[in-house]
């Protein structure tokens, strides 16, 4: 009892001090003594401090977001406080949390230790505004030691939002988007239609040689974080890839694998729904950074093959109809498409082509051959994957993802059967993960059918190979004959006119005088 009543005496003390000295000490004098003391204390201490406030002036401090992302990566291990708030954000498939309100946080940036502090307080009464600012005044304090200033104001900040961008994009769900038929606009008048991109391909289950895998791997990785390379070099920051192999040999996969990697959304190009390069355009134009444009078996789009084989043909067929080739094909058969390789060209390549950044470009056919080889060359497709028939490597990867086999867990003997037939069969992994899928309840079985199925496979190409051989053969004979034939006749005309002109030899001497 007699604690509380002197903890009683002593606070009336303080306030009967305090209001003494209000009255006594000017406001002007008490203003000055203290921003006296607070530049004492900043002189004395060893930190300095820097805030980060939720809105500036009227607009959103961008860099507020990007430290709310980027200390949700250590709240959960660093927050001293037992309370986390937890957001998700719209078009998100992931929980982020951060710091509540007044709490706080140790951050390590090269073995530098930084202190975040989240501040909440209740903003004053507001006076009229166009645009009402929030009840509560939101902010980051940090503090750091004076000696670090430097590295923290160059590297850190720019680190911050580089790590909010990357988380920014790992949390948002993928869209895969496609032009509009007969390139009508949506609701919002946008020529592309969005679904979410759902896609569980990645590198690791991609049926492919491990070693293929990798290098598009580092070469895409080299790709996003190659920003300053493409700006230092003059480049516009665009990659292409093509994909090119028979069907089923997983080039959708491919593609598919390659978003999820890189977190970047689809835009899938329908060529035959797209009638001018101006419109071709405009649906380049509408398209985000960090994104992947697929044409899909461009070979049988639009008329675009190979320029050097068809000279022949249309030179031909423009004195046979008599109408240059030019009127003919392109706009006519693609039932009034007019896109020409030049467009499509430009599109990839030109200068349409760096209105946006870190834009890859994959282009798939079956058919390689058939395509015109400016559209092949390096600078619109850097990269070409061939997708070929499935490998022994790309097998195992098959059965691990199928059958849940691991290296060991088949016999020695099978193993090495696979591995001689597999090359022989040309079965697509395609192909193969169908005859897994049928049996996946039955591992020895599901097994012991694909091996099957490969032998048969590799039987029935031994075969065919030596009917094609039988079958060149005879026609080589056949061609020799047909030669031989033609020759025939031409050595008898020679023979009938040597004698015709002996005979006539002859006569001419007989008619002399003697």
């Amino acid at each position: 009892m007699e604690f509380w009543t002197s903890l009683a005496s002593l606070m009336g003390v303080w306030a009967f001090c305090q209001s003494l000295l209000h009255a006594v000490i000017p406001p002007e004098l008490r203003f000055a003594s203290l921003k006296l003391f607070q530049r004492l204390f900043n002189w004395c201490s060893t930190y300095c401090y820097y805030d980060i406030t939720e809105i500036d002036g009227v607009n959103t401090n961008e860099l507020y977001n990007a430290a709310q992302l980027y200390l949700s990566t250590t709240a959960a291990a660093s927050v001293t406080g037992s309370r986390l708030s937890l957001t998700r954000a719209v078009n998100s498939s992931a929980v982020t949390f951060g710091l509540a309100n007044n709490d706080r946080l140790v951050d390590v940036f090269r073995g530098v230790p930084v202190v975040w502090e989240h501040v909440v307080t209740q903003r004053q009464s507001q006076t009229f505004s166009w645009r009402p600012l929030p009840e509560e005044k939101r902010g980051f304090t940090i503090r750091i030691k004076k000696q670090d200033k430097a590295l923290i104001l160059d590297s850190y900040l720019d680190h911050i939002m580089d790590k909010a961008s990357e988380i920014r994009r790992k949390n948002q769900d993928r869209f895969l988007y496609t032009n509009s038929r007969g390139g009508s606009l949506d609701s919002r008048g946008h020529p592309w239609e969005s679904v979410p991109f759902k896609h569980p391909s990645t590198f690791d289950t991609l049926a492919m040689d491990p070693i293929r895998k990798q290098a598009i791997k580092d070469d895409l990785d080299d790709f996003t974080t190659g920003q300053t390379f493409y700006q230092t070099t003059g480049r516009a920051w665009k990659r292409g890839y093509l994909l090119y192999g028979p069907p089923g040999t997983g080039k959708s996969s491919m593609i598919a694998a390659m978003a999820n990697h890189l977190s970047y959304d689809i835009y899938d190009l329908e060529l035959t729904e797209v009638h001018h390069n101006s419109e071709l355009r405009k649906l380049l134009m509408k398209t985000s950074s960090k994104s992947i444009i697929v044409i899909e078996d461009i070979d049988c789009s639009i008329n675009l093959t190979n320029r050097k084989k068809t000279a022949a043909a249309s030179g031909r067929s423009h004195h046979e109809m008599g109408s240059p080739p030019e009127m003919r094909g392109g706009a006519a058969e693609e039932g009034g498409n007019s896109i020409t390789l030049s467009g499509l060209l430009n599109f990839t390549d030109g200068l349409w082509s760096c209105c946006g950044s870190e834009r890859i470009f994959v282009f798939t056919t079956n058919h390689v051959e058939k395509l015109d080889p400016a559209l092949l060359r390096s600078g619109r497709m850097d990269m070409h994957i061939f997708m070929s028939y499935c490998s022994f490597p790309a097998l195992l990867i098959l059965l691990k993802n199928y059958l849940g086999f691991s290296e060991g867990d088949l016999d020695e003997a099978v193993v090495r059967e696979l591995g001689e037939v597999i090359d022989k069969a040309e079965m697509t992994p395609a192909d193969v993960s169908e005859v897994l899928i049928k049996n996946r309840r039955d591992r020895d079985k599901a097994v012991g059918e694909l091996l099957g199925e490969l032998n048969a496979r590799a039987v029935k190409k031994r075969e065919s190979v030596g009917l094609m051989k039988e079958r060149n053969e005879v026609e080589e004979e056949e061609e020799e004959q047909e030669k031989r034939a033609l020759e025939s006749p031409k050595q008898g005309c020679d023979e009938l006119q040597e004698e015709s002109n002996c005979e006539k030899g002859e006569g001419d001497d007989s008619e002399k005088p003697n």
